[in-house]
């Protein structure tokens, strides 16, 4: 499993594990190779239970440095308590046991672990895994709540079965998730306190009950747009078509359908945003009637002939109801060489503040594709070709661009 997006801010970053002695420790393995192919140095700390479960050796293996097992043995005897704090970026614990979270919470430092984690100085991320009634306990909730009043970015577990046989929650969640929680902790807050809106994704416009009028977008784009700005302190809400893209689970999704759909919600929420970047890809047509019963091939022999309808544009909708204090970013998927100046034109049709034009006749940009290649048009008049990069990276420089005008 891969992080979805590229952001550079993970790149020769350090963040110090903790494992601690859960069944869940196994999978800190998938974690730090999770974390490593992004970029980032991992150093980690195995408790004297974790050890039962899981061996230094595993993670020397995957080239995590420096590995610190108990606070009176070996080389790092000395002050190994003291360097994640010397030289880390962010304090990651996972799985945290019950124990640690009361450690954590109560100030204690009577191993490795512990006293690594009270000298440390920079933003953790907590990971608990447990069984559902260690969970639920009240002091351990207790414990949650002093150390979320602290800062602390608690990522909650899961629910389902776990390793016991019981059902509840406890099962460490997603790596996805707390990855996303880790590079939250590494970026700039620089867009806290702002609403944004994004849409994603396809529409689908079904001529009858079982076919439809598409496109193959992924959402891809857009969802790296609406991670990136919730990485960086935005309250983000997604109004996305149907696409399996991955978001962070602080991000409120709103799962539309048709291009209706996503009309009217959008209008709806616009008023209370701050900005908003539209990224869907949205028929521009619809069929005319939509058939109530399944168009049969036999009374299709002789060719099908299917009358469409206009969508309302989304993007011009939003644009003429923009108040002076409201930022639109648009995206044009074109297959003209002239990719600039249809830009600038849809810029000014549209009242946007900025757009992101790329084409869709590459197999390396546009619609599925990892990367993208964008020629970015702002209304002051600014614009920019981006070289190829990833879609993750772009979705950091519209917000960088945004912040900057």
């Amino acid at each position: 499993m891969d992080f979805p997006y590229q952001f550079s801010l993970s790149r020769h970053r350090r963040l110090h594990l903790a494992v601690c002695g859960s069944i869940a420790a196994y999978k800190a393995l998938d974690l730090l190779r999770l974390w490593r192919r992004m970029g980032l140095h991992v150093g980690v700390t195995l408790t004297a239970a974790a050890r039962h479960f899981i061996t230094p050796l595993s993670f020397e293996a995957l080239d995590a440095h420096p590995v610190y097992s108990d606070l009176f043995v070996g080389q790092e005897a000395l002050y190994g308590h003291l360097e994640p704090g010397q030289n880390g970026d962010v304090f990651v614990v996972a799985p945290a046991t019950a124990n640690a979270l009361a450690k954590l919470a109560h100030g204690l430092a009577d191993d490795m672990f512990s006293c690594q984690a009270l000298s440390f100085p920079g933003p953790f991320v907590l990971a608990p895994a447990m069984n559902p009634k260690l969970w639920n306990a009240p002091a351990t909730q207790e414990n949650i709540t002093r150390l979320r009043d602290r800062g602390v970015s608690i990522v909650p577990p899961d629910t389902g079965l776990v390793a016991c046989g019981e059902e509840g929650t406890g099962k460490l969640a997603d790596p996805l998730a707390i990855t996303s929680s880790i590079l939250k902790a590494l970026a700039p807050q620089d867009l806290a306190g702002r609403k944004i809106l994004v849409t994603l994704g396809p529409t689908r416009e079904f001529w009858d009950p079982v076919r439809f009028w598409s496109n193959p977008s992924t959402g891809r784009m857009g969802a790296a747009v609406a991670t990136a700005a919730w990485l960086r302190g935005a309250q983000v809400h997604v109004v996305q078509g149907p696409c399996p893209a991955w978001l962070p689970p602080g991000i409120q999704v709103d799962s539309v359908t048709s291009a209706q759909e996503m009309y009217e919600r959008s209008l709806s929420l616009w008023p209370s945003m701050d900005m908003a970047c539209l990224t869907a890809a949205v028929c521009d047509f619809r069929p005319h009637n939509q058939r109530q019963q399944k168009f049969k091939k036999e009374a299709g022999e002789q060719g099908l002939d299917i009358a469409f309808a206009p969508n309302p544009d989304i993007l011009q909708t939003l644009g003429s109801r923009k108040t002076p204090q409201q930022r639109l970013i648009g995206f044009a998927a074109e297959t003209s060489d002239a990719i600039q100046s249809i830009a600038e034109e849809k810029l000014r049709r549209k009242q946007l503040d900025l757009i992101l034009a790329n084409r869709i006749d590459r197999t390396d940009a546009g619609f599925a594709s990892a990367t993208n290649h964008v020629v970015a048009v702002d209304a002051h008049g600014r614009h920019e070709q981006w070289p190829l990069m990833d879609k993750g990276d772009i979705a950091w420089r519209i917000w960088d661009w945004i912040l900057a005008m």
